[in-house]
């Protein structure tokens, strides 16, 4: 079901969809078949009707077909307003005609959620591996779209083992990531990534002594500073001067030491970070995790996520 109900934008240039858009016919077999399909929202008019380009016509979302909870006053008109000029995911409830006599196709983004919730999310349980898109940024976590428009929040301390200052050192906005589901509690979902990150092992493997090696200062403290080498990977260097949170540096790999579950490093230089993210290696995409051990076996500290 995933294919059908993913993250609003993943559906818009696919064939299938650029397809169904192509002619009226393909948009009446489209609404026959209950097909779930994505355009641009153009804008959002006094009343908040959605105005939608499918191409060969006009589509409009009116206010209470436009989310879950519009019409009940649950969801606010903000989550309408903020689609404009972004993809919307809907399924076509019929056609009328405009004053002037043009076809209109009558859409709905509530029953395409209803279904996403029904067919998909319903299904979902803790450790489900899932894909995710960051719809927004905040200091305490990213919200992402998990299935046409449906959010679930993935919190600061859950996205990597290594301590990030706010989700943007991670991520940025549309970005499309794989997460796990961390916990269903009613009809919020909370994600996690860390565990598709890697173990200390699988990263530490990727790195030796003797190498001098590029990482990013997370954490300055009286005792050394901690030098992220992998989203789950970091080392501890000693003090240097003139070294800031959020630096890149180069640092020479001194040790690394599995039952302590630590690298020392030495810093050999340090400068401002030129703002562009690092690509996510993920370790696992797909499947289901009951449990998932990042501490290396025989470790005198156990770090362990169960589901």
């Amino acid at each position: 079901m995933q294919r059908l109900y993913m993250p609003e934008g993943r559906l818009l240039n696919t064939v299938k969809n650029r397809q169904l858009l192509s002619s009226i016919h393909r948009l009446e077999e489209a609404a026959a078949t209950n097909t779930v399909l994505e355009a641009l929202a153009l804008s959002c008019d006094s009343a908040h009707n959605l105005n939608v380009d499918l191409g060969v016509i006009k589509g409009i979302i009116p206010r209470c077909e436009g989310a879950i909870g519009i019409a009940e006053g649950l969801t606010r008109d903000i989550a309408l307003i903020s689609r404009v000029g972004k993809p919307v995911s809907f399924v076509i409830d019929g056609f009328t005609t405009d004053g002037s006599g043009q076809k209109i196709a009558l859409l709905s983004r509530r029953k395409a959620q209803e279904m996403a919730r029904d067919d998909y999310i319903a299904s979902l349980s803790p450790g489900d591996v899932i894909s995710a898109r960051v719809t927004h940024l905040e200091n305490f976590g990213a919200f992402c779209d998990i299935g046409c428009g449906h959010i679930a929040l993935m919190p600061i301390d859950t996205i990597s083992v290594s301590r990030i200052s706010h989700p943007k050192d991670r991520f940025s906005v549309g970005e499309d990531i794989k997460a796990v589901v961390k916990s269903i509690i009613g009809d919020k979902i909370t994600l996690s990534m860390k565990e598709l990150l890697g173990s200390w092992i699988d990263n530490a493997n990727y790195f030796n002594v003797g190498e001098t090696v590029s990482g990013v200062v997370r954490s300055v403290e009286s005792y050394g500073i901690f030098i992220e080498l992998a989203p789950n990977l970091a080392g501890l260097a000693e003090l240097k001067d003139g070294v800031s949170v959020g630096h890149k540096a180069s640092v020479y790999i001194k040790s690394i030491l599995p039952e302590k579950m630590k690298v020392k490093l030495i810093i050999v230089d340090s400068f401002p970070d030129d703002g562009s993210l690092l690509p996510i290696k993920y370790f696992i995409k797909d499947g289901h995790l009951n449990k998932w051990q990042y501490s290396p076996d025989g470790c005198c500290r156990s770090i362990l996520s169960t589901f």
